[in-house]
C-alpha cells in the first residue's frame, strides 16, 4: 500500500513499512522547517528589542540580558536528551508536544508583565525549542531516502543558516510595524499564529511510526551531560556581565564532568544498557565525529560575526536596527540560494563541497572586514554587500552539506540523539563566538579610543581563525577519502556500525 494508512486520530502511519515513499513527505518537511525556523530565529531576533523591552519593564541590563542568554542556555541543555526521547518514544509525538509548548511559551513571553516572568517564559521556551530541534533532522532521515535526503537536508541547512542571519532583519521589521510602547511584545506574539498553523498541519501530515525501545533514559547520563554543558556555557552567556572573568573555573570543571559523562556512557553501553548518547555514534559511525567537530568550529566564527556587525553598524555608523539588519541581508540571500543547490550536489561532490564553501566564507568575510576597515562610513553597507553575498554563497555550501554528510550514515534508531548532539556542538560553538568576538570588539575600541573600523576588522578577522580551523578539518577529511570515496556513495547509503542497525 503506497500511501500509508490513517489512524483514528488522522495521523498517517509511515508508508515505507509497506514499501513506498511517503506521498506527503515534502509537505510534512515544510511544516518541520517552519517550526525549526521559528525556534532558531528566536535565538537572535530578540536582541534588537532589548532597549525598548528594558524601558517598558523597568528592568536592569543584567536582567534583560537573560532574555537572550537564558533562551540559548536552556535550548542547548535540552538537545541531546530530547533527541533520545524522540528516538525512544516517537519523533512525531515529541515534535508536536514541543511545538505546542513553544507556542504557549511565546504567548506567555509576549504577555509577561515583568522582567522576571519574561525570563521564566524564555527559559521554558528554550526548553521547548531544544526539544523541537533534534526531531527535525530525525524526521528527515525517517521520511527521505537516497538523493532526496540530500535535497531535504539542503533545505534544512538553509533554514539553519538563514534563521541565524535574518533575525535582526525580522526583529527590526516587526518593531517598525509595531511602533510604540509594548511593540516588542510582537516579537513573541508573531510565533503564536504561525506555530498554531504548523501544529495543525503537523498533526495531519507527520507520519506516525512505532516508537523504538523505550528503555531507561539514563538519568545519570542526563545529569552529567547537563552539568557539563551548563558549566561550559554559563560563563559565556554571562560574558557581558563579566561571567568569563568571574566563572572561568567552570571551564575545566565542565570538561572534567563531560569526561566523566563519556566514561559513564561507555560503561552503560558495555553492559548492554541504554546510554543517553551511544559511544558507537562517535566511534563507529563514519563521518559523524568529523562533521560535528567541523560544525562546532564553524559556528564559533559564524555566530559571533553577526553581533559584531550589528554593533558596528548601529553604534559605529548610527544605523537603525532595521537598516543594520538589511545591511547583512546579502549574506542571508547568498546562503539560502547556495544551500538549496548544495543539497543536490553533495551526493556527487561530498566533502569537496564544504572545502569550497569554507574557502568562499573566508574570502567573503575577509573581504568584508577589509572593506569596513577602509570604506567611508556613508557607503560602508553598500560596498560590503558583494563580499557578504559571496560569503553567504560559501556558507550555504558548508552548513547543509555538512549536516547531510554528518548524519547520512547514522542508524535511524539514533537519528534524534545524533541530531541533538550535532546541534549541541553548534550551540556551544555559537556561545563561544558570541562571547569572544564582541568582547574583542570592545577591547579594540577601548585600546583605539573608539576606532570602530579597526574594531570590526579585528573582530571579524578573528572569527575567520575558527573558520580556517574548520577548513583544515574539512581538507583533512577530503584528502583522507582521496577526494573520491565521499562522492562514490549516495546520501543514505549507510555504513552500518556493528550492533547499530535500523529500526
Amino acid at each position: 500500500m503506497k500511501h500509508g494508512t490513517r489512524t483514528d486520530a488522522g495521523a498517517r502511519t509511515d508508508p515505507r513499512a509497506d514499501g513506498g515513499p511517503d506521498p506527503d513527505r515534502w509537505r510534512a518537511l515544510r511544516v518541520t522547517l517552519v517550526a525549526g525556523f521559528m525556534s532558531l530565529l528566536d535565538v537572535t531576533i530578540v536582541a534588537v528589542a532589548l532597549p525598548s523591552l528594558q524601558r517598558d519593564l523597568h528592568a536592569s541590563a543584567a536582567s534583560v540580558q537573560w532574555v537572550v542568554s537564558g533562551y540559548a542556555l536552556t535550548f542547548a541543555l535540552t538537545l541531546v536528551t530530547a533527541g533520545r526521547l524522540g528516538d525512544a518514544f516517537g519523533r512525531r509525538r515529541v515534535f508536536l508536544t514541543a511545538l505546542a509548548a513553544f507556542v504557549a511559551c511565546s504567548a506567555a513571553a509576549g504577555a509577561a508583565p515583568s522582567a522576571e516572568l519574561l525570563i521564566a517564559a524564555r527559559l521554558a521556551q528554550g526548553v521547548a525549542a531544544g526539544t523541537l530541534a533534534p526531531q527535525n533532522s530525525a524526521l528527515i532521515q525517517q521520511m527521505f531516502q537516497g538523493a532526496e535526503r540530500g535535497r531535504a537536508f539542503g533545505l534544512f541547512g538553509a533554514t539553519v543558516g538563514v534563521s541565524s542571519a535574518v533575525g535582526p532583519v525580522i526583529g527590526g521589521l516587526v518593531l517598525a510595524l509595531a511602533d510604540g510602547p509594548g511593540g516588542w511584545r510582537w516579537i513573541f506574539f508573531v510565533n503564536v499564529p504561525v506555530g498554531a498553523i504548523a501544529l495543525l498541519l503537523g498533526s495531519r501530515l507527520l507520519p506516525r511510526v512505532a516508537p523504538g525501545r523505550g528503555g531507561r533514559l539514563d538519568p545519570v547520563g542526563v545529569l552529567l551531560l547537563g552539568a557539563g554543558i551548563l558549566a561550559l556555557m554559563l560563563p559565556l552567556v554571562l560574558a557581558e556581565a563579566g561571567g568569563v572573568r568571574r566563572l572561568w573555573w567552570l571551564f575545566p570543571l565542565g570538561l572534567l564532568v563531560l569526561a566523566g559523562f563519556a566514561r559513564w556512557e561507555r560503561r552503560v553501553a558495555a553492559r548492554g544498557g541504554d546510554p543517553l548518547l551511544d559511544p558507537r555514534l562517535v566511534t563507529g559511525t563514519r563521518g559523524y565525529a568529523t562533521g560535528a567537530g567541523l560544525a562546532t568550529l564553524y559556528f564559533v566564527g559564524f555566530s559571533g560575526v553577526w553581533l559584531v556587525l550589528a554593533l558596528f553598524f548601529q553604534n559605529g555608523l548610527g544605523y537603525s536596527p532595521l537598516r543594520s539588519g538589511l545591511a547583512v541581508t546579502p549574506f542571508a540571500v547568498g546562503s539560502a540560494t547556495a544551500a538549496a543547490v548544495a543539497g543536490r550536489l553533495v551526493g556527487r561532490l561530498g566533502r569537496l563541497l564544504t572545502v569550497c564553501g569554507l574557502l568562499g566564507v573566508v574570502a567573503g568575510l575577509g573581504g568584508t572586514a577589509l572593506i569596513l576597515w577602509r570604506a567611508p562610513a556613508d557607503a560602508a553597507g553598500w560596498l560590503a554587500a558583494p563580499a557578504l553575498f559571496a560569503g553567504g554563497l560559501g556558507s550555504g555550501c558548508v552548513i547543509s552539506p555538512n549536516i547531510t554528510m554528518t548524519l547520512r550514515e547514522v542508524p535511524l534508531r539514533m537519528a534524534g540523539v545524533a541530531g541533538g548532539a550535532l546541534q549541541t556542538g553548534q550551540r556551544l560553538g555559537g556561545a563561544v563566538g558570541t562571547a569572544a568576538l564582541p568582547g574583542l570588539f570592545y577591547l579594540v575600541l577601548g585600546a583605539t579610543h573608539d576606532d570602530y573600523r579597526s574594531a570590526v576588522a579585528v573582530a571579524v578577522g578573528s572569527g575567520l581563525v575558527a573558520m580556517l580551523c574548520a577548513l583544515a578539518v574539512a581538507v583533512r577529511d577530503w584528502r583522507r577519502d582521496g577526494g573520491v570515496a565521499a562522492r562514490s556513495r549516495p546520501p543514505g547509503a549507510a555504513h552500518r556500525p556493528a550492533a547499530a542497525g535500523r529500526r
